[in-house]
């Protein structure tokens, strides 16, 4: 008998004593090994209790391996399109620059300006 919805699966492991509960927003899982690490980008995690232990599903990330000792590159800082354009018109500045600065002010539409306009 298998579930044919998310939310009858959810249902039927619970009857079977087994706790689900999904990690909302996410940003990155990082496995360390010996010599190299691995970072999953946006995956999508799944808590599932039962019998007194915790387990832990990992899927749909994106990945990133890395020799052990290096940084993980940062993560892309999401930054609305209406941000940009708002720091475009008041600056005067490319879709770039306006958009690098968001990155570098994280976000931070004030700051972004007073970055390109050199306050």
């Amino acid at each position: 008998m298998f579930a044919s919805n998310p939310r009858e699966l959810k249902r039927l492991l619970k009857r079977m004593g087994v706790e689900v509960e999904e990690l909302e927003d996410a940003r990155q899982v990082e496995i360390v090994l010996k010599d190299k690490r691995i970072v999953l980008r946006n995956p999508q995690i799944l808590v599932f209790k039962a019998g007194g232990q915790v387990f832990y599903q990992v899927t749909g990330a994106q990945e990133v391996v890395e020799e052990a000792g290096k940084p993980a590159e940062p993560l892309a800082t999401e930054i609305p399109e209406d941000d940009i354009r708002f720091v475009m018109e008041q600056t005067g500045a490319s879709y770039e620059k306006a958009r690098e600065a968001l990155v570098k002010s994280r976000g931070d539409i004030l700051q972004a300006i007073m970055m390109l306009k050199g306050e």
